[in-house]
């Protein structure tokens, strides 16, 4: 299997020529590490098994994409053909891309101990290895098997780091120079604080937005840095086999029902999910923990919006005409929204790239920019 061609042009997409994560992408057998991947096809999963399509198999693995490898509790690795999982993805193999940026933003240096957060399928842990050594690497997950399938497959490709199972959001296994995730964290874990050593560097996202954080520790043992230019989403990180049940049930009450308050929207309908990640990442700190569902019929546009609290919106709208909107619960989500767009309209833009963060040693988050302030706790 002729991988290695393969393996240079995604590193030619995804570094520059003088980049010195350029040699470990280009080195580095992707689809070793996802053997088996789900897909979403017409509305279900389905299993993709790479020996049994090596052409397709060496496609996918070295594209610029994330790779789904597990749903739910159902691991593709343990799946059969016939197999359709249901519920959430629960881990991946980042892409490439995006692996290679977060290791920028956390700026490792050649000595630097290194703790990645979220081995997944081990192939970001694979890279760290190949440019400063096993020595330097852990990699913990919460999934038992995955830490074990990536454990085997780092050793057979000749890295040997230390993986282990481990809760993220629990105690971490020694110190370190940078931690580096592929999960998304709400606020920061103060084992992570207590984890990094004097002068040290994390780079991070937080859950529900698409904000990369970079910060260094304070002598006070927080940290202080920056949200980054640039924007990622994660996972949550999960302290079980799975995460919690969705709001499936308001979902279709949401759908379908009168709501207390029906008004016309004031902004068109869009899928604030795939469309609008820095909308959502304002509302997400405005109003933390909303979940969303967008559907199309036809020329229709319907957005959900539902909240652990009973509070949930519906916008529905056709071709150009105005939205009318559903609002049940005690709170009114989609005010909360058009008041994050308001303040778009009114500033030009919304305040949380490059914003200025500081991370008390609790790991509350405080946001500044300009006049502007939030606090995530």
């Amino acid at each position: 299997m002729d991988w290695l061609l393969h393996a240079r042009r995604l590193a030619g997409r995804v570094t520059h020529p003088g980049s010195r994560w350029r040699d470990a992408v280009a080195s580095t057998p992707r689809h070793r590490f996802v053997p088996a991947w789900w897909t979403w096809s017409d509305g279900h999963w389905e299993l993709r098994h790479g020996p049994a399509d090596e052409e397709a198999w060496l496609e996918a693995a070295y594209r610029d994409r994330t790779l789904v490898t597990r749903i739910g509790t159902f691991h593709a690795d343990q799946a059969e053909a016939h197999d359709e999982p249901t519920g959430r993805p629960t881990s991946s193999s980042t892409l490439p891309g995006l692996v290679v940026q977060m290791y920028r933003h956390a700026r490792i240096g050649d000595e630097d101990t290194v703790l990645d957060v979220g081995t997944g399928s081990g192939y970001g842990t694979a890279l760290l290895c190949h440019r400063f050594g096993a020595g330097r690497v852990t990699s913990i997950d919460v999934d038992a098997y995955v830490t074990s399938a990536a454990s085997e497959r780092l050793t057979a490709i000749g890295h040997t780091p230390r993986v282990s199972p481990v809760d993220a959001t629990g105690e971490i296994p020694g110190t370190f120079d940078r931690i580096v995730t592929m999960v998304s964290v709400r606020p920061i874990p103060i084992s992570w604080l207590s984890a990094l050593n004097p002068g040290g560097r994390l780079t991070t996202t937080i859950a529900g937005t698409s904000l990369i954080v970079s910060a260094t520790k304070t002598d006070d043992g927080g940290a202080a840095g920056q949200v980054e230019r640039d924007w990622a989403m994660f996972m949550k990180t999960r302290t079980g086999a799975d995460y919690p049940p969705g709001l499936a049930g308001l979902m279709e009450t949401a759908h379908v029902a009168d709501g207390e308050d029906v008004s016309t929207g004031r902004y068109p309908v869009i899928d604030i999910e795939e469309n609008a990640w820095e909308l959502r990442s304002m509302l997400e700190i405005m109003a933390p923990g909303i979940e969303h569902d967008y559907r199309e019929n036809g020329d229709t546009r319907i957005a959900l919006m539902m909240h652990e609290d009973g509070s949930w919106a519906r916008a529905e709208q056709t071709g150009r005409e105005p939205p009318t909107v559903h609002q049940g619960g005690p709170r009114r989500l989609w005010d909360v929204l058009d008041e994050a767009r308001d303040h778009w309209l009114w500033e030009g833009s919304l305040p949380l790239y490059g914003a200025v963060v500081r991370i008390s040693p609790d790991g509350t988050i405080h946001l500044r920019r300009g006049r502007w302030k939030a606090t995530i706790a």
